[in-house]
């Protein structure tokens, strides 16, 4: 089968589509034929070399953490999935494992039937983002209508997410995004949406509940600008000195730095896939040909668009 793997740190050039053997699977594992896998900002942190205390220097190394495709072969002790059933799922280990292959072997808990209404491309955007979003809303906290909360950064995959969500609960959400941006936070339920292109939100006397930088550009000190006496700031992005550190603080502030590290589970993906029951959107910004995955990532590295960015196979 075909693969994309990479030998050394760098940029897209050192990814490879190589052959290599269709993976085995355990008796808990399901091998899936990979219809599509999305791009994940953490797809180019490990492969740059940013994240080696958790990924470690040994190569080969490879790409892509959330997927769709067709079941070929489910393991001895897998149950609720057969062969032919088309599904989407994640690795258990984004540092050490890659679905950017035309076959993928991955634990049965962690993949979940596709929802008919939707796409592969569209179901591969699910996990990564998905799971962030929910993840984010459970360290919100209980958050209604008297909620203020600003999403900065607000309209790529896991805006688009959360940004949904919020709406279903009811949250008094205002999206910053660029002139290109701005349609889709609205439509996505936003209440107020600032162009960052033509306003500094930092500049108005408006404050937050809950901040939440989906960019990684603001950071907690800029935020406290903005934030209430006991608001929260949500990192998604942290630097990994910020997660020891954030939590000793804590204890002697008032506005607090909440890390968000999220990992895919059931508990999640019901979440998820009941608000796609009720009409959660999943936009896919643009899909890439297996053949042009150096393009993709490409693409999906330099920004400023809106949803996600998939590779197909065919």
């Amino acid at each position: 089968m075909k693969a994309i793997v990479y030998q050394k740190f760098g940029t897209t050039e050192v990814l490879q589509a190589t052959e290599q053997p269709v993976p085995a699977i355990k008796a808990n594992q399901v091998l899936v034929k990979v219809k599509a896998f999305s791009i994940n900002p953490m797809d180019w942190k490990i492969r740059k070399g940013e994240m080696t205390l958790m990924s470690g220097s040994k190569f080969p190394k490879y790409t892509g953490t959330d997927f769709a495709g067709i079941v070929e072969e489910t393991g001895a002790a897998v149950t609720g999935l057969k062969k032919g059933d088309e599904v989407f799922g994640v690795v258990k280990n984004m540092m050490k494992e890659g679905v950017s292959a035309e076959y993928v072997a991955v634990t049965a808990s962690l993949v979940w039937k596709k929802p008919s209404q939707i796409s592969f491309a569209q179901a591969a955007a699910i996990p990564v983002v998905g799971t962030a979003a929910v993840t984010s809303l459970e360290k919100m906290g209980n958050i209604n209508s008297e909620t203020n909360i600003l999403v900065n950064g607000a309209t790529g995959g896991f805006g688009m997410f959360l940004l949904q969500l919020l709406k279903q609960r009811g949250a008094n959400v205002t999206a910053v995004t660029s002139n290109k941006g701005t349609a889709f936070a609205k439509k996505w339920g936003a209440n107020t949406v600032i162009d960052y292109t033509k306003e500094n939100v930092l500049s108005n006397t408006a404050t937050y509940d809950i901040v939440i930088d989906l960019s990684g550009k603001m950071g907690y000190k800029t935020a406290k600008s903005i934030m209430k006496a006991k608001a929260l700031f949500l990192n998604p992005t942290p630097q990994p000195i910020e997660i020891p550190v954030s939590l000793f603080m804590n204890l002697f502030r008032s506005k607090k730095h909440v890390v968000i590290l999220s990992a895919p589970s059931a508990k999640y993906t019901d979440i998820l896939l009941e608000a796609i029951k009720k009409g959660l959107e999943i936009e896919v910004n643009k899909v890439f040909p297996f053949s042009q995955y150096k393009e993709a990532y490409q693409y999906a590295e330099q920004g400023g668009y809106i949803g996600k960015v998939v590779v197909e196979l065919n």
